[in-house]
């Protein structure tokens, strides 16, 4: 597992620094994000942010000569469209909203095809994004028939999903199944089939996936089991989650939402900086070490 991440080695807190401080060398530049005051960090995360959305849509979409090579939100164009979505809900700059939509309408067209119903992969997602954008572009036409097929997709759902009280224990049953056979390690296996390969640390396999799922489950059934199995599952993010990747799936940036739902849960001020810290592991260090090769820039490379 140790050649899959990088060794941890940040303090496990750091209290803010208020105080203004000089310039600092390379090598102490990380410990300085850790203990800068959040509204000062949070303007630095979003420049950053900002910066690289211009770069990835450019490459993803002006360089292409807006060709659709690839719809879905995991691989293809969605996730570029997503991204000026996010973009926009943080400065509120029209232009990335519409140019969301200019993209989210080329997938449309370019899934109407697809037999994948999923939304990271398949034309849920295009469906999804697409009526939240064109409400807020106020694209009633747009609205109207995505929000449709997303209205049939709920429905579909609900009919299946309507559980009993029996239902609802066996999820519990199922949970504290997974939470006593767990690696010794904390982790968790992918598979039944997988109980030898204590490997993958990833918001999709893993500790990662388990911790947001039984942060949720503490939420509904208020059970103390969930939570503390989900501190645990956190732990296990903490030591073996710097993944030598960058994004949501397998990587930093997804590993960092376990910290961030155990801190809306909690109100447990160590969880945000736990999640702060693997932020500004990626701000401070993402790009040299890719650059160097160390660590790949996205999912599925």
């Amino acid at each position: 597992m140790a050649d899959r991440f990088f060794p941890n080695v940040m303090p496990s807190f750091v209290n803010e620094d208020i105080q203004e401080e000089d310039k600092v060398t390379d090598e102490d530049s990380l410990m300085k994000l850790l203990s800068t005051p959040y509204t000062s960090l949070s303007k630095q995360f979003q420049r950053s942010g900002l910066d690289l959305k211009e770069k990835i849509v450019m490459e993803t979409w002006g360089l292409s000569g807006q060709a659709m090579h690839d719809f879905t939100l995991y691989s293809g164009n969605l996730g570029t469209a997503l991204l000026l979505y996010k973009s926009y809900q943080v400065t509120s700059n029209e232009s990335d909203l519409f140019l969301c939509l200019e993209i989210v309408k080329a997938c449309d067209s370019a899934s109407l095809a697809s037999r994948d119903v999923t939304f990271i992969c398949g034309r849920a997602g295009v469906c999804a994004l697409g009526a939240v954008a064109a409400k807020h572009a106020n694209d009633e036409a747009l609205q109207g028939r995505l929000s449709e097929s997303i209205r049939r997709g709920i429905m579909h759902v609900l009919l299946d999903v309507e559980l009993k009280p029996d239902e609802l224990e066996d999820i519990k049953g199922t949970l504290k199944y997974m939470i006593n056979n767990c690696f010794p390690s904390g982790n968790y296996p992918i598979s039944e089939e997988d109980r030898k390969r204590d490997v993958l640390v990833h918001w999709c396999h893993g500790a990662p996936g388990i911790a947001l799922t039984l942060v949720k489950a503490a939420k509904v059934f208020g059970d103390k089991e969930f939570l503390e199995a989900a501190i645990n599952a956190a732990e296990v993010v903490w030591n073996s989650g710097l993944l030598k990747r960058v994004g949501i799936c397998h990587g930093i940036s997804g590993n960092a939402y376990v910290f961030i739902s155990l801190y809306q849960l909690t109100g447990n001020i160590e969880f945000l900086y736990k999640a702060k810290a693997f932020a500004c592991f990626l701000l401070d260090r993402a790009q040299k070490l890719t650059s160097a090769g160390e660590m790949h820039g996205g999912d599925n490379v």
